[in-house]
């Protein structure tokens, strides 16, 4: 589905918050290019600067923010964009899927009368065609009987369905950029199966640019065509979603990929990423994941590096290290494990020190704490 003609080129942005205490760098020199029926995925910890950077494009920072750098949209600077302009463009040619659907949507108004609302907003039709769009939309993200269900109110709505809600309002205008801030947050498994299953579909009939924002590397390595990992307010690595994971460049994205818990590892410890992010107001000096980095030497705290080209097909990652890494036969094992996980074997632990508390089953407890209650008088 993608093409080579650039939608999006987003260059050198920056974004800052002034407060009392300092002022907080969100977002410090992103730059990527998205093209038509691409699909980004943007994935690191929290408060690395995923949220604002689509904020950003969207137009939808506080006025005390200072925006720097370059958003060009179709060749439009959105930078600086204010009034009418901005609003053409926003839920038009770029949408937004938030995170909590719930949240996002009106209580006090049909989701229906909302989407309809939504399309008039861009388009000067009767509220009828309005209405029979929004009916349209939900049954195009498989919301079963979408004539009745647009009569409805939010919270007659389950979550999985909420968020389709949510892509029906992000999609009834046809845009060609949309963008899923963590659109399966609390979802269970089989509704995020549903949703990121629309997202792509809606891709495929309307050949719309999806960003993919999220901390879920699953999610990922399913969907998206690259990815994008953000630490610190910055790029740290990208490039396609096979190779990254494969051969990853930065420590970091090898810390990520390490610490995801899997069925293959029943019984072993997790291996986290020891530390905390830094302070977006208080940055290390020289990289910011060097307080963290297994590989850390004293020249990697001297200047923050560049996003150097690490491989073919645009594959680019920000450690002056990369092929020491590259060289490393386990990469994963240079995270040493922390006290945390399962252990091995817990009976024969028990076995060993009797005096060790044993957890028992809820089911058991209950039964034990009923029969003692029966032999009461």
């Amino acid at each position: 589905m993608t093409t080579s003609e650039k939608l999006l080129t987003v260059e050198g942005l920056g974004v800052d918050f002034p407060t009392e205490d300092g002022v907080v760098h969100a977002v410090r020199g992103v730059s990527f290019e998205l093209d038509r029926g691409e699909v980004l995925g943007i994935v690191g910890e929290s408060g690395s600067g995923k949220s604002v950077s689509s904020s950003a494009i969207m137009g939808l920072l506080p006025k005390t923010a200072k925006v720097s750098g370059s958003i060009a949209f179709k060749g439009t600077e959105i930078v600086g964009l204010k009034g009418r302009a901005l609003e053409k463009i926003r839920g038009n040619d770029i949408a937004m899927i938030f995170q909590d659907p719930m949240t996002s949507l009106n209580p006090v108004y049909t989701v229906g009368w909302q989407l309809a609302e939504a399309y008039r907003a861009h388009h000067a039709v009767p509220k009828k065609t309005a209405w029979e769009k929004a009916v349209a939309s939900l049954e195009q993200v498989g919301i079963p009987q979408p004539d009745r269900r647009a009569k409805q109110y939010p919270h007659e709505f389950s979550g999985g369905m909420r968020q389709r809600a949510m892509i029906a309002m992000a999609i009834i205008n046809d845009p060609e950029l949309i963008i899923a801030d963590e659109p399966t947050t609390a979802l269970d498994v089989t509704v995020q199966a549903q949703v990121l299953e629309t997202l792509l579909e809606i891709r495929n009939l309307t050949g719309a640019a999806i960003m993919m924002i999220t901390h879920d590397l699953g999610v990922v390595a399913g969907m998206v065509d690259r990815v994008q990992v953000m630490y610190g307010g910055t790029v740290v690595e990208s490039g396609q979603v096979n190779t990254v994971f494969e051969s990853p460049r930065m420590p970091y994205t090898v810390g990520l990929l390490g610490s995801i818990p899997h069925a293959g590892l029943i019984g072993q410890r997790l291996t986290p990423i020891k530390g905390a992010p830094p302070s977006l107001m208080n940055l290390p000096p020289g990289c910011a994941f060097s307080p963290r980095c297994p590989l850390v030497t004293d020249d990697c705290t001297t200047a923050e590096p560049e996003l150097l080209r690490v491989g073919v097909d645009g594959h680019s990652a920000r450690c002056i290290r990369w092929e020491h890494l590259a060289q490393h036969p386990e990469p994963k094992k240079l995270f040493a494990h922390s006290e945390i996980g399962t252990v091995e074997n817990p009976a024969e632990l028990a076995a060993a020190d009797p005096s060790l508390p044993v957890a028992e089953d809820l089911a058991a407890v209950e039964a034990r704490i009923a029969a003692e209650e029966e032999k009461t008088p």
